[in-house]
């Protein structure tokens, strides 16, 4: 059986899984990223999870893992395995690639290969997944954006999504939307991952409420139901949300704009009124088709497999 392993990690919560030939899922697990312990403490979780991971396929299956692929948020230097910097978990040029075939090469058979392991930027690997098996399927130019904890891009071009000179192409979340908003990680003001990602939206509706616990999803359920305040949050998110939307279609002219994470889970309660709000701040540009993703919250773990699988074939093919 071969079988490589995938693991994505967000800013709240980490999923895994060992993926076979043809993408196929074998196994399934989620842990809390445990951001709020530190940057070390999450490096740590990281590594603990794909030891347990390559031990439930050696459990399973008798064999080693193949390759492993790992997403994970932030800028990365992908050819020397680095994670640069990531606002949300606090890290900063951590040896991910290193570490990782530290931790998986302990108990492995001195006389086997050392396991190939693919870094990927967790947007950038499920943008990767959205453009060859999802919603991107077939298309030559796509944006894929999902709205969770943060915002970032995914550039698709044909069967590949573009890194970028330094490993921070698609960073459409620290597009300055509104500049005398609300401070971000990342040293300016109103960005719009502040604004409009679904933490950003979770946030403002619990002030609105007096409910700390509200959530994004909270909020849409509110809108739907016709609550002024929520539809005031959701109007003031979708407003941002558009105008950094237009941003990037204005620089990278997409076919199609393909909206993933938590806050599309709401659906056309989200996307109408976003489709409309895009329509009316085009001027010149080509309006791009704007699509729900199709793969959900497996996006990150299929792209991360696809790294995998990708960088084995590579290494094959140079041998």
């Amino acid at each position: 059986m071969q079988y490589v392993i995938a693991l994505d990690v967000g800013g709240t919560g980490m999923k895994a899984a060992l993926i076979g030939t043809g993408n196929e899922l074998l196994y399934e697990a989620r842990r809390d990223t445990g951001r709020d312990r530190g940057p070390e403490a999450v490096v740590a979780g990281i590594l603990d999870f794909a030891a347990e991971l390559r031990a439930v396929g050696l459990t399973r299956y008798g064999t080693e893992p193949s390759a492993a692929g790992v997403a994970v948020p932030g800028t990365l230097d992908e050819e020397r395995g680095i994670a640069v910097f990531s606002a949300n978990l606090g890290w900063r040029d951590v040896p991910m690639r290193a570490l990782l075939r530290e931790r998986l090469g302990q108990g492995r058979d001195e006389q086997l290969p050392q396991l190939p392991v693919a870094l990927g930027h967790d947007v950038r690997t499920g943008g990767l997944a959205e453009g060859r098996i999802g919603a991107g399927d077939g298309v030559d130019r796509y944006l894929f954006l999902p709205l969770g904890t943060g915002i970032a891009g995914a550039i698709g071009i044909g069967d590949r999504v573009e890194a970028g000179a330094h490993g921070s192409a698609g960073e459409i979340g620290h597009i300055v939307v509104r500049p005398d908003g609300p401070p971000c990680g990342c040293g300016q003001r109103g960005c719009l991952e502040r604004l409009a990602s679904a933490s950003a939206v979770g946030a403002a509706w619990a002030a609105a409420c007096g409910d700390p616990e509200a959530t994004a999803a909270d909020a849409a359920k509110a809108v739907a139901a016709g609550d002024p305040r929520a539809q005031r949050v959701w109007a003031d998110a979708i407003d941002a949300l558009a105008t950094g939307l237009v941003t990037g279609l204005t620089l990278l002219d997409p076919r199609t704009l393909i909206i993933g994470g938590g806050l599309a889970e709401a659906g056309d309660t989200l996307f109408v009124p976003l489709r409309e709000a895009v329509r009316e701040k085009v001027t010149f540009q080509p309006l791009p088709t704007i699509v729900p993703a199709a793969l959900g919250d497996a996006a990150g773990c299929l792209g991360a497999g696809l790294l995998a699988w990708d960088l084995l074939s590579a290494e094959v093919a140079s041998r």
